[in-house]
């Protein structure tokens, strides 16, 4: 029994010991260690909302908030779990982790190499992957030929994220990695123009790496179109829209030939299988057969391709963002004069002149 008398103190209450952990981990939070060294921060703060004390340790729920400067345009966040010990009767911080459930980021996958170029910022965990100066050389080409394919205001930078495994890419994005098999790269984002922090682009190393030069531009300027039409998306933009006009962007400018960027969309209607319909939503769906989705991007970009050629570059710019607010059919009648159904016909029309006869 304790008797009150020189030497014993009371215990201190829970909240006043929950108050003790906040502020310690308030206080690391500040410290530069702290932080993904040589990754350029405007904003980064834990807001804790939850300890648990067992004895000399404890556990506190958190909500990281950070803005990469000069890329984010509001605070990207992060749910974490920050470990501390009681030692001389102060809390120390000894471990920060993605909270249970909650995907990792790129610095809890190795240590971050930094590489900023003129239109990116490229960040590669654990030392595996492409070269990030590759990479930013690589995205500093994309991004002006994205600008290019969508003369809109938009940021005209990127952040590029290279994690070391597929399995790596499938945590950043809570995904199964099956999910992403041979996908070069997808990116992430809020749409609609929403306060949301700048687009991510992720990177999967092993189908990266085996890209040509020339792959590798298309798929970070698709990327970077995604990124750049992000503000004119909506729930209403439909799929094939929205891929095709990305692939458009890729492949605009270059000499590709229909068949040889719709190799398996080509043996399609070689065989006689024209398809009914422009691509749905549902066809756009990973995890499915991948021939049928490698022709649901394929058809998606012809008909994007098609409305550029017969309509012109501004007709398929202006459609995009009446697409993202009102309804698909009234969008096609005030910039291109027909209806889905018509467009459909013309679309398959071209199908069967461009590919049918490819070798």
């Amino acid at each position: 029994m304790c008797v009150l008398a020189a030497g014993c103190a009371a215990a201190p209450a829970p909240d006043a010991a929950d108050r003790d952990v906040r502020t310690a981990v308030a206080a690391w939070s500040r410290q530069p260690s702290a932080r993904p060294a040589g990754l350029p921060l405007a904003q980064w703060a834990y807001e804790v909302t939850g300890v648990r004390r067992d004895g000399p340790r404890a556990t506190a729920t958190a909500e990281l908030r950070y803005r990469i400067d000069g890329y984010d345009t509001a605070p990207a966040g992060s749910a974490r779990e920050v470990r501390l010990t009681l030692d001389g009767g102060r809390w120390t911080v000894t471990g920060d982790a993605a909270a249970p459930g909650a995907p990792p980021q790129p610095w809890d996958q190795g240590p971050l190499d930094v590489v900023r170029g003129a239109h990116a910022l490229v960040l590669r965990a654990g030392r595996g992957g492409p070269d990030p100066a590759d990479v930013a050389a690589d995205a500093d080409r994309a991004v002006p030929a994205a600008a290019a394919a969508w003369p809109r205001p938009w940021a005209g930078r990127v952040v590029v994220l290279v994690p070391p495994t597929q399995e790596a890419m499938a945590a950043l994005l809570g995904r199964p990695p099956a999910a992403y098999t041979g996908m070069a790269a997808v990116t992430t984002g809020s749409t609609g123009g929403a306060a949301a922090p700048a687009d991510r682009i992720v990177v999967n190393p092993a189908a990266y790496a085996q890209l040509s030069a020339a792959g590798r531009n298309v798929v970070l300027t698709h990327e970077a179109a995604h990124v750049a039409t992000r503000p004119a998306t909506t729930d209403r933009t439909p799929l094939w829209l929205s891929e095709g006009l990305a692939d458009w962007a890729a492949y605009r400018g270059t000499r590709t030939a229909p068949a040889d960027a719709a190799p398996a969309l080509a043996r399609a209607v070689r065989r006689g299988d024209l398809p009914a319909r422009l691509p749905a939503d549902g066809d756009f769906a990973f995890g499915t057969d991948p021939d049928a989705l490698a022709r649901a991007y394929e058809g998606a970009w012809l008909a994007c391709r098609l409305i550029a050629d017969r309509w012109g570059d501004g007709a398929l710019v202006r459609l995009y963002e009446r697409a993202g607010r009102e309804p698909l059919d009234a969008a096609l009648g005030e910039e291109l004069g027909l209806g889905g159904a018509e467009l459909a016909r013309a679309w398959r029309e071209r199908l069967r002149t461009e590919l049918a006869a490819a070798p």
